[in-house]
């Protein structure tokens, strides 16, 4: 049934589709005997996991920016995520770049993204995030954080101070941002010295509130090994709670025919799908060998199947999340992966 569906969808502007599916989605959940029926057909059974001491009913969940602004927290419990990552969220309200922001390559299982963190700003979500946080909802939610496009490099701290600070009780973990292609000179921010910078503080503040909440990084795959080096030592030496591996990448290299041509006319951007799965996985292997495995990590790029899914695992990852497997798989995806992947009564994976 998808496959059909997104042939035809895959025929309109990925931009404009991606808000009329949700708006639909939101619809139909909105009739309470709609949403059961959803929630039956595409909920797995729950096989819990507890990841830097939080309970997550299932190991996969939704990665950021797909549900930037925390409109559609409800719809995607229902499809069975057991965790959303909100944002990027920025201090201050932005349109992001240009449009056309979005593409696809569907041969090779691929988009092009250069959206630029659209966001309605950390003061509207964060309202957003306090009334679903009365709904006493099992769903866990992460704070994806990043910094304004008009930001200087030198005051990034200041904008993830802020975001933290307007969005720490209502998320349950924060997930800093310094990896996406689509914010000019973000990725310094990769730099040792810029993310003890930018963690000092958000430790200093996190130690003085009331409940802590996981600090964890999102890396780019395109690091080289020594950059990744000093991810992983900095990750140690200050004790960060995960790991987030990995980001889109700016590397067009594997990309075959007509995905070459779509790629030239979008022009700068970051690449997701298939093409990153494997770069994915050799940093995730890379982290967890590095580190003895006590350093948790969300692994995300390329997962379409279980069998993508086991890959990650087997290399090192703890949780879950997808974004453009969700796309070409559909709503039935989190079903999927979980149920291919459960290993009978004893509740392994």
């Amino acid at each position: 049934m998808y496959p059909f569906l997104r042939s035809i969808l895959f025929l309109q502007d990925p931009e404009k589709v991606h808000y009329f599916s949700m708006r639909l989605l939101k619809s139909l959940c909105n009739i309470g005997f709609i949403r059961k029926l959803i929630t039956t057909i595409y909920t797995p059974k729950n096989i819990p996991v507890t990841v830097f001491g939080l309970p997550f009913k299932n190991i996969v969940g939704l990665a950021a920016g797909f549900d930037k602004n925390a409109l559609y927290l409800r719809e995607f419990e229902t499809l069975g995520f057991s965790h959303i990552e909100i944002g990027t969220v920025t201090p201050i309200a932005q349109a992001g770049n240009d449009k056309p922001r979005l593409f696809r390559l569907p041969n090779d299982r691929a988009l092009i993204n250069r959206m630029g963190f659209n966001n309605d700003g950390a003061e509207v979500i964060a309202l957003r995030l306090k009334f679903w946080k009365s709904k006493n909802s099992k769903l866990i939610i992460g704070g994806n954080i990043g910094k304004n496009k008009l930001t200087p490099n030198e005051d990034a701290w200041m904008d993830y101070e802020k975001c933290f600070l307007a969005l720490h009780p209502f998320v349950d973990y924060f997930v800093v941002n310094v990896s996406s292609p689509n914010t000019p000179g973000l990725r310094a921010l990769q730099e040792k010295n810029s993310l003890l910078q930018i963690f000092t503080v958000l430790q200093n503040h996190n130690s003085k509130l009331e409940s802590p909440k996981p600090l964890l990084l999102k890396i780019a795959p395109d690091l080289s090994l020594e950059q990744l080096d000093d991810v992983i030592t900095l990750a140690l030496e200050i004790k960060l709670d995960g790991l987030v591996a990995c980001n889109t990448t700016l590397d067009r290299t594997a990309l075959t025919g007509k995905s070459k041509e779509i790629s030239d006319i979008s022009g700068m951007g970051g690449l997701s799908g298939y093409p990153v799965k494997d770069k994915s996985t050799e940093i995730i292997s890379y982290i967890f060998k590095k580190t003895n495995g006590i350093i948790p990590i969300i692994g995300s790029g390329g997962i379409f199947t279980a069998k993508d899914a086991k890959e990650k695992l087997d290399a090192g990852a703890t949780l879950l999340q997808v974004w453009t497997g969700f796309v070409y798989e559909g709503p039935g995806i989190v079903k999927k992966i979980c149920s291919s992947l459960y290993r009978g009564a004893s509740g392994r994976w």
